[in-house]
């Protein structure tokens, strides 16, 4: 039974319901299908698709920020389509995060096969033997089991401390908002959250830090939020 789930961002019904009606042609049957940027970021948090087919001309948000904010917390392949075709378009389209730009008008039978394409590199990618630890620095991260190291030493985290540790080294290099992270690790909207994120990272950065106010670690991206990095990244 095929459980790989796309979902279709596009306010043009019409070209929607030609995407969907092509891919159920290909046996590609559990399609979901939203008409606004917000909508599909939410609709990406909740069901985690395998692939978005991403219209960058929406209502609300445009795709390319539609993508940025679906990088934050999801690696599913995405594949923009537009009627814009200049090169730049595609390289702003990839360099957001997207895998694929296909521009309007399109064959339907090739960006069914395109959508195939990607699906096969998303099964790839959830059946790839997940690695055992994550190594940054001297830092030793072990998601099955909750332990981390410091260069060999163990580190005691409170559950919701390992839980923003492997969050953030899980996303390594990318700035982390304090509303996405608390999101992430309590799993609820982030209202009047800021104190309580600061609190944790102070926490987090006296027990894995040679010294909590020079972190080499987690950074601090003034106004934006938090970053981890490798111990030589500055």
């Amino acid at each position: 039974m095929n459980t790989q789930t796309i979902l279709i961002v596009d306010d043009e019904t019409d070209i929607a319901n030609l995407i969907e009606n092509t891919l159920m042609l290909e046996n590609l049957k559990n399609i979901i299908k939203v008409d606004s940027g917000l909508k599909a970021v939410s609709t990406c948090r909740e069901v985690n698709p395998d692939v978005v087919i991403l219209d960058i001309m929406l209502p609300d948000i445009d795709g390319y920020e539609v993508c940025r904010r679906i990088r934050q917390f999801s690696n599913c392949q995405i594949m923009f389509l537009s009627a814009k075709n200049d090169e730049l378009d595609t390289i702003l389209g990839l360099a957001a995060g997207g895998d694929d730009y296909v521009t309007k008008p399109f064959s339907p039978k090739e960006l069914a096969f395109r959508v195939k394409a990607q699906l096969r590199r998303a099964g790839f990618q959830k059946t790839s033997i997940r690695p055992s630890h994550i190594k940054i620095g001297d830092l030793t991260i072990e998601p099955e089991c909750g332990v981390v190291t410091k260069a060999g030493r163990d580190i005691s985290l409170t559950a919701r401390e390992f839980e923003i540790l492997l969050f953030l080294s899980q996303n390594l290099g990318r700035v982390i908002s304090r509303e996405r992270l608390y999101e992430a690790i309590w799993k609820e909207d982030c209202f009047g959250c800021d104190n309580t994120i600061m609190v944790h990272i102070r926490h987090l950065r006296e027990k894995i830090e040679d010294n909590p106010n020079e972190p080499k670690y987690i950074i601090t991206m003034k106004g934006l939020g938090y970053k981890m990095v490798n111990d030589y990244e500055k």
